[in-house]
């Protein structure tokens, strides 16, 4: 029994680890399997399958209503524009858990958050200004590489400094998995 382990109460029995190098890649990795799958991949661009109307926070929101839309919707991160769609910053689910949580989280840790609640109000005071964004013209492997290699989960989407959409892991490996053939 030494290889058994509960998960959700569902009892599992370990019967081996396996790498990629064990499974029959044929089909995903010959030299011309990529090189079918690049040429795909540099026909999609992130405009064909990025989200185009983000759920956003205007950057003059008050604190509580950048908390309501975290409570209200499900998404990790939220685009801050300005009333005319300018391209601002985002807010995380990090900034929202040190600013439900600053009586528990170190000071050091919250320094900033502390200043702002004093002396702004507004989502602009609370976001993470100039995240790396993308263009919507840049191609879907572009993007993947840029997620893998920066372990990134969301871009932002931005075109002459407006937020023109959003785009998830999820969209880039749907897109790859339906061109893959």
């Amino acid at each position: 029994m030494d290889n058994v382990f509960v998960e959700k109460e569902i009892y599992c029995h370990w019967i081996g680890v396996f790498s990629g190098r064990e499974l029959d890649m044929n089909r995903l990795s010959t030299e011309e399997g990529y090189s079918d799958l690049d040429e795909k991949c540099s026909r999609i661009f992130v405009k064909d399958i990025m989200r185009t109307r983000p759920v956003t926070i205007k950057g003059d929101d008050s604190v509580e209503r950048v908390l309501e839309v975290f409570n209200e919707n499900q998404f990790h991160t939220y685009p801050v524009v300005e009333k005319n769609g300018s391209f601002l910053g985002i807010i995380d689910q990090n900034i929202i858990l040190q600013l439900l949580l600053t009586h528990r989280v170190s000071r050091l840790d919250h320094t900033h958050l502390m200043a702002v609640k004093s002396l702004s109000e507004s989502a602009r005071g609370i976001m993470i200004p100039h995240p790396v964004t993308i263009p919507p013209e840049m191609d879907l492997c572009e993007v993947a590489e840029i997620m893998l290699k920066h372990k990134v989960d969301r871009f932002c989407v931005v075109d002459n400094d407006k937020l023109v959409g959003i785009i998830c892991k999820p969209d880039v490996i749907k897109a790859i998995y339906s061109i893959r053939g």
